[in-house]
C-alpha cells in the first residue's frame, strides 16, 4: 500500500487574478474562468455540469455552507473565507463573494468571485473551522505520526 499526503500541498491564488464561476440554483457549475480551472487543477470541461461541492474541502464546516445557501436564497450577497479541495487533493484558500445574477428582472443563476487570502487570515480561519467542526460535527482534524514498524504491521493486517 502506497500512501501519499498531497492534502498538505497548498496552491497559492495569484494576487492579480480573480477566480470566477457561475452555478444554477441547484449548485451545478455552468461557467468557470481559466483561473478557476487552473487553481482547482481541473479542466473547464471536467467542472461544467458538476456540483460546485466537488471542490469542497473536508476541513470546511457544514454550517458555513448552510449559512451561505440561506443568505443566497434571501437574495443577499454572501461573503466568506473558503478552503477548497483541488483535483490532486491539495488545497487553496479564497475569500468568496457570491450573489444572484439577475437578467430581465429575474434571478437566473449564482455568481461567485474569489480572491486571495493572507497567510494570517488562513491560519485564523483554519483554527476557527477546526473549532466549528469539533463543536458542530464532533470531528477533529488530526495529523498523526506513527512508528514505521507499526505501520507495516497495520498494512499487513489489511491484506
Amino acid at each position: 500500500m502506497e500512501t501519499t499526503f498531497d492534502m498538505f500541498i497548498e496552491t497559492e491564488v495569484p494576487e492579480d487574478e480573480l477566480i470566477v464561476s457561475r452555478t444554477d440554483f441547484t449548485g451545478k457549475i455552468t461557467y468557470v474562468n481559466e483561473t478557476f480551472a487552473e487553481i482547482s487543477g481541473y479542466t473547464p470541461e471536467e467542472l461544467i455540469g458538476k456540483p460546485h461541492n466537488v471542490i469542497r474541502h473536508p476541513d470546511m464546516p457544514k454550517s458555513a455552507f448552510e449559512e451561505m445557501w440561506a443568505t443566497l436564497k434571501r437574495g443577499e450577497v454572501w461573503e466568506g473565507y473558503v478552503k477548497n479541495l483541488r483535483k490532486d487533493k491539495g488545497y487553496y484558500w479564497v475569500f468568496a463573494r457570491m450573489s444572484t445574477v439577475i437578467k430581465d428582472g429575474k434571478p437566473v443563476e449564482y455568481k461567485s468571485v474569489r480572491e486571495p487570502v493572507s497567510r494570517e487570515k488562513k491560519i485564523e480561519m483554519q483554527n476557527l473551522y477546526d473549532k466549528m467542526r469539533a463543536e458542530e460535527e464532533g470531528q477533529t482534524r488530526v495529523v498523526l505520526y506513527i512508528d514505521n514498524e507499526k505501520l507495516k504491521e497495520a498494512e499487513g493486517l489489511e491484506q
